[in-house]
């Protein structure tokens, strides 16, 4: 069977420049999640110009259609629009415009090779009304914002008759060109926690007239994350990592309230379906003897991301026809809300390397971070290359071989 992987590149090959130019914009105008409009509207600019129906989601965010329009097979492709509350430190000449918002997480290069695979998949849609497949390219708000964008799409059909799904994640710890791939579980559940303790403040000097708030809140942030470690099976890697204190503001005075505000992340799916219960459970146990009241709430994030094993055979040819090397890669605790797509179909994601090679390993969610822009084309190339892989395996049956969670 001829596959047109040889055209889907020369197609990109042709539209890098533009393609890079676009995310240059992005990146100058990033915007966070469910207010992506601006985001929006350059996609469906380009789109209206190109000839690619689409529909626009509620408040931010589109899905594009390519190929024939009652295709026996549909191919999901998915791309993140929101940029993060983060100030950009990069010092590059199309920096952030938005004090206090930047793309430190490459949403801005996953929509544009989304948008690149899309173009490219126009441009051979004779060969995709031969195969009877077409691609739905779902560009979704809010993947920052938990539980995330994606059950947004999924209320409003953006998955209905979708055989499979793909999606990309910058990876900065991989060079450029080379794409990273995994069977199984390759993130991890991830919730938002928030601890608010109140009680009777007053002068430090007199810390026994009080219920020394400050103090309690200390041992919320030291002993809680202890005690979890010891309740929890230690094969699910749990993490409860802190990451704002807000408490007092003065040298001499106990204050009355106090928050903490953090992260539980943990590999296992099981030990995350009771980890809420349990969070709350010893926040009140360690706080007792100090006589506060806590208010513990729990967001409750999104499952682990479980790739499919014959998704992840469509990416690595894919990966192989775009040009690029495959690298093996590890589950990590960081949490991705395409999980909540692969709980209903099959699909897989893979790690777009970012890192120039021999340059500096940056991190994600950080201002300094800066990709190396020939990412785009191998993921424009990867990405359009999984609905043509698709096309010599069999049809995916829903639920094949993956890990489901139960619908929320």
């Amino acid at each position: 069977m001829f596959l047109p992987f040889d055209e889907i590149s020369a197609t990109v090959a042709a539209l890098e420049d533009e393609l890079v130019t676009i995310r240059r914009d992005l990146h100058e105008h990033p915007e966070l999640g469910r207010a992506e409009v601006r985001t929006t509207q350059v996609l469906a600019t380009r789109f209206e110009r190109s000839g690619i129906p689409f529909r626009r989601l509620r408040g931010s965010g589109l899905v594009a259609h390519v190929g024939p329009t009652e295709p026996a097979r549909t191919i999901g492709l998915r791309a993140d629009l929101d940029a993060l509350p983060i100030r950009e430190q990069t010092g590059l000449p199309f920096a952030s415009r938005t004090d206090g918002v930047s793309h430190a997480c490459g949403h801005d290069v996953h929509t544009t090779a989304a948008l690149g695979a899309a173009l490219a998949l126009k441009a051979i849609e004779e060969d995709l009304a031969h195969f009877g497949v077409a691609a739905r390219v779902v560009f979704q708000p809010a993947e920052e914002v938990m539980p995330g964008g994606a059950e947004d799409v999924v209320a409003q059909g953006g998955i209905e008759g979708m055989e499979r799904i793909f999606a990309l994640h910058c990876d900065p710890s991989i060079d450029v060109g080379s794409v990273g791939l995994r069977v199984g579980a390759i993130t991890a559940a991830t919730d938002q926690v928030d601890v608010t303790l109140s009680g009777t403040g007053g002068h430090t000097s007199r810390p026994h007239l009080t219920q020394d708030l400050t103090y309690a809140l200390a041992k919320v942030v030291t002993d809680v994350p202890a005690a979890l470690s010891r309740r929890l099976d230690p094969r699910a890697a749990a993490a409860l990592v802190w990451g704002a204190i807000h408490a007092g503001g003065a040298h001499n005075v106990i204050p009355s309230t106090g928050k903490v505000l953090g992260t539980l992340r943990m590999l296992d799916a099981t030990a995350w379906d009771g980890s809420e219960r349990l969070f709350a459970e010893l926040v009140h146990e360690v706080v007792s003897p100090y006589g506060v009241k806590a208010d513990v709430s729990v967001v409750k994030g999104v499952p682990p991301v479980v790739n499919d094993a014959s998704c992840v055979d469509v990416l690595t040819l894919a990966v192989g026809e775009a040009g690029a090397l495959v690298a093996p890669t590890p589950q990590s605790l960081g949490g991705e809300d395409f999980a909540w797509y692969l709980s209903r179909i099959p699909g897989a994601m893979a790690r777009l390397g970012t890192r120039a090679p021999g340059g500096t390993t940056y991190d994600l969610h950080r201002g300094d971070l800066i990709v190396d822009e020939a990412a785009i084309g191998v993921g424009a190339r990867t990405l359009a290359g999984c609905v043509i892989a698709s096309v010599s395996l069999a049809p995916a049956s829903a639920g094949l071989d993956n890990v489901r969670v139960a619908d929320r």
